[in-house]
């Protein structure tokens, strides 16, 4: 069950004012299995104080969002998943980041040594703490105190991290296995070097899970219709490589959703086609949470 009431509250007295937890996890309505299914950047709930810092209105920070990505994915309690996501904006802090990724052009302090990851990402603006937008806007009007970087890092990425590791963890420990599906959307828009398709799978390049999940994945999505691609140009974030471990059980898989099937990317809305991708991602979890369900049993064969 959700809640967004903090705990620890006096049940005899007037309840405070809810307050945004920084992720919600929605457990299965029926027997669990193996499969964790997860939105890291649908989140919308942006706080006060960086609306303050940022030099773009609310409507042009949304645009970074993995809009209703959350709202996709409501049929992953019915096939025995549990779900995660974030309720804060990936503008805000990106957990699909490493939290050393942080970017020295943005603070007022010097990086201290163990936040000098200066990746790839880093230096085009996306590391944890993102110093642009995704049309390339910077965010800030000036720059930041690090305490700021290190406030988001211990707020929200951090509780973000603890959430998914236990419930990869418990799986683990149950069933000796579990699925991680990181689900995210994708420009509808082609990106110059690419026929952009209607969704991406990253395996890592197929390193983060086994490869009969991408392939019943692929397979699930083209028997829609759909057009696929494997890795190009989104192979798996850190979550899927920091995650995706198959040689212990642990498997991470990347699904990216062109917005163009299911939103209006100008005005940040559900289009006509919504309802039925939302059917078709529970179809695709149905599937996934059979195969996690298999590779359980198979892993079980092994212990005996």
């Amino acid at each position: 069950m959700e809640s967004r009431v903090a705990p620890g509250s006096n049940p005899g007295s007037d309840p405070p004012p809810a307050t945004p937890l920084p992720f919600m996890v929605v457990p299965p309505t029926v027997a669990d299995v193996p499969l964790v299914v997860a939105s890291p950047h649908s989140g919308h709930e942006y706080p006060q104080e960086f609306l303050a810092l940022s030099r773009l209105d609310r409507p042009a920070l949304r645009r970074s969002e993995d809009f209703c990505v959350d709202a996709l994915l409501t049929g992953a309690p019915g096939v025995g998943a549990h779900m995660l996501h974030a309720t804060f904006p990936r503008i805000y802090c990106d957990v699909n980041r490493d939290s050393d990724e942080l970017d020295p052009t943005m603070f007022t302090e010097s990086l201290p040594p163990n936040h000098t990851s200066i990746t790839p990402r880093v230096r085009a603006g996306l590391g944890v703490i993102p110093r642009i937008s995704a049309s390339g806007t910077p965010i800030y009007r000036t720059r930041l105190p690090l305490r700021e970087a290190t406030d988001r890092i211990a707020r929200f990425w951090r509780p973000y991290h603890n959430a998914l590791s236990a419930l990869i963890e418990a799986q683990i420990a149950a069933h000796g296995v579990c699925v991680l599906v990181d689900c995210h959307s994708m420009p509808g828009a082609g990106l110059r070097a690419y026929d952009m398709p209607d969704f991406v799978l990253g395996d890592a390049w197929g390193s983060s899970c086994a490869p009969g999940i991408t392939e019943a994945t692929e397979a699930c999505l083209r028997s829609y219709g759909f057009r696929t691609n494997r890795n190009a140009p989104y192979a798996g974030g850190y979550v899927t490589r920091h995650y995706g471990r198959p040689a212990t059980g642990r498997h991470a898989l990347q699904i990216e959703i062109s917005r163009a099937l299911y939103m209006d990317e100008n005005k940040l809305t559900p289009n006509a086609g919504f309802s039925d991708i939302r059917t078709v991602m529970t179809a695709l979890l149905r599937a996934l949470a059979d195969i996690a369900t298999n590779l359980a049993r198979t892993s079980a064969v092994r212990a005996t």
